[in-house]
């Protein structure tokens, strides 16, 4: 496979680029003019990588069902971190045994790019990548490294939850609530009244945007330099209902702790305004709060169709990607 011919920025998706745009490399690599091509070729073409990233992983702190390699950023350069050395960024290579596993990257990339530039969620810098036989990557900056060594304290929703595989077998971090996580917020975050609307508008966009596998250890507290806690950027945002057969929501009990549900939620198997209004009402936030953020993800986003247009799904999965979209609108007015 040879590279695909670039006409958006791999990262922003801004058209009129053939490689990252200045924006993007100020924002994902420093400055540094990095290539969109890795040196090596992905592993399912090359069994001397498989081994190099079995090795990887022994060295990845971040958990998750995806395949993460750990990768260190050296002037311009991109390569696998070794032992004990603090890795910059995180490659997600294509995924096997999903429906149209070959487009999970690019899903991946334009769902936290309209989850930024359209919603102005804050989201994990980000960007496509390709091995050096044009197979596509996802990859992202890790925001726990700091400028200047050593790394934020993060601790997500699962551990503070006290929710753990040994107990709670291999589902432990889908058995909760959104309005449980909400009670988190409260608990650990001095300032939850500037943290809550960001959380209330991920839960929306995660239903507006098919996300399924929204659960505990995709919601994350983050050390700030202050030395409080706030929501880290939102990370691993993807419309999941392209790949597999999930519901609307990742965590059993869905949006409430007693699963509360509206009339019209309860007749057509979709929430709908209602139940936001009363998520929201529930984690603390004011009739107007919810409202005004509730407003962008109703009305219809020309941003949302551009974005897709540009990014580097094929056009079969845009055309299914900006389906669903509208689907999911419809069923929240």
């Amino acid at each position: 496979m040879s590279m695909p011919v670039i006409t958006h920025c791999p990262g922003t998706l801004v058209e009129g680029f053939s490689s990252y745009s200045p924006a993007c490399l100020r924002l994902m690599f420093a400055n540094k003019k990095v290539s969109p091509q890795l040196a090596f070729s992905s592993p399912q073409v090359d069994d001397e990588v498989v081994a190099m990233f079995m090795e990887n992983r022994k060295h990845l702190s971040i958990s998750g069902m995806q395949e993460k390699i750990s990768l260190i950023q050296i002037g311009r350069e991109l390569r696998c971190a070794k032992e004990f050395e603090q890795g910059t960024h995180i490659l997600k290579p294509i995924p096997t045994s999903l429906k149209k596993s070959s487009m999970i990257p690019a899903n991946e990339h334009v769902t936290m790019q309209i989850a930024k530039q359209v919603y102005g969620i804050r989201t994990a810098e980000c960007a496509l990548i390709f091995f050096y036989d044009g197979t596509p990557a996802y990859i992202t900056k890790r925001f726990d490294v700091k400028e200047s060594g050593g790394k934020w304290l993060t601790e997500d929703c699962a551990t503070l939850a006290g929710k753990t595989k040994a107990e709670g077998g291999d589902t432990f971090k889908y058995s909760y609530s959104y309005e449980e996580i909400g009670a988190l917020i409260r608990t650990y975050i001095p300032a939850w009244r500037v943290e809550m609307p960001r959380f209330f508008a991920q839960v929306v966009f995660n239903y507006v945007f098919s996300n399924g596998d929204a659960h505990l250890k995709n919601f994350s507290l983050m050390e700030q330099a202050q030395g409080d806690y706030m929501l880290s950027p939102a990370y691993d945002l993807i419309a999941t209902r392209l790949h597999v057969e999930d519901s609307d929501f990742a965590l059993d009990k869905g949006l409430f702790a007693d699963e509360w549900k509206s009339e019209p939620y309860k007749k057509r198997g979709h929430p709908v305004t209602e139940d936001f209004m009363e998520f929201g009402k529930r984690i603390g936030l004011s009739e107007r709060q919810v409202q005004r953020t509730l407003e962008p993800f109703i009305q219809r986003q020309a941003k949302v169709q551009t974005l897709v247009e540009h990014s580097f799904l094929n056009d079969a999965t845009k055309r299914a990607y900006i389906l669903l979209y509208n689907t999911k609108r419809n069923f929240l007015r």
